[in-house]
């Protein structure tokens, strides 16, 4: 399955205006974030914080300023949707797409990545090395932007993309689907060693705090990136990338 652009009618990132935020909060539209004119006192604001507080969506207070920005020459009203670029995909979607290509699963899990560049990065990789799709959290994580698409090359049409409310059931529903999930640490076993040739799940933590410690109970193994120079760290992106050939490597071995 491709991740499909948003409708017609939705043809830019962000909804603005009070009423067409109450809309598309009470609707079922994919929202990232909702920015409110910070100091701004009026019913509807407050019927929009309501909204986006009972679907626990991220609510950012910020000057008017900031959202002049986020839509210049528009009538904002004090109020600004960040909506999804395009539609994600399900689990079983990600599933089929495996069973389509006659392969074992090979997906990527993506515990609160919020750069958009990095998941941008990270699915134009994915693409080419042949993964099946990527898992990402609703919350605390960026989603399927503007900028993602263009950071990807393309590779947004056609790497699916799942959105799921909770990865540490998700990583538990995926093992129970047969999968091998392996999380990254400095502590573990070399990714040199790494092989992916069954159904296997990686775990790509944040930029700044790695995997979650739930998650981390919940992988069957952890894998190590061995570093021997002063700065002892990757960006997510790169260590996703060398973990994802590492896998095509032992999926695609040379004769």
């Amino acid at each position: 399955m491709k991740n499909k652009p948003t409708a017609p009618q939705e043809p830019s990132e962000f909804i603005f205006g009070r009423h067409p935020a109450i809309a598309a909060l009470k609707s079922d539209q994919e929202i990232n974030k909702v920015f409110i004119q910070d100091g701004l006192k009026h019913e509807l604001i407050g019927e929009i914080i309501k909204l986006a507080k009972k679907r626990s969506l991220v609510i950012q207070m910020v000057p008017k300023s900031k959202l002049e920005r986020l839509v210049p020459r528009e009538n904002h009203q004090g109020v600004v949707l960040a909506v999804s670029a395009y539609d994600y995909a399900s689990i079983d979607d990600l599933f089929a797409a495996a069973d389509n290509a006659g392969e074992p699963p090979f997906f990527l899990i993506l515990d609160n990545i919020n750069d958009p560049h990095n998941l941008g990065s990270i699915m134009r990789t994915a693409d080419a090395v042949g993964a099946h799709g990527i898992i990402i959290p609703k919350r605390r994580s960026v989603g399927l932007t503007a900028v993602v698409a263009k950071t990807s090359t393309g590779a947004i049409e056609h790497v699916p993309v799942a959105r799921v409310t909770n990865l540490v059931n998700t990583v538990k529903e995926l093992k129970d689907r047969g999968l091998w999930v392996f999380g990254t640490d400095m502590n573990g076993t070399d990714y040199r060693r790494f092989d992916a040739r069954g159904p296997v799940g990686i775990i790509i933590g944040n930029e700044g705090k790695g995997i979650s410690p739930l998650l981390k109970k919940a992988v069957d193994e952890m894998l190590t990136i061995p570093m021997v120079g002063h700065v002892q760290s990757l960006n997510a992106s790169v260590a996703a990338s060398l973990l994802m050939y590492q896998a095509f490597q032992s999926r695609h071995p040379l004769d």
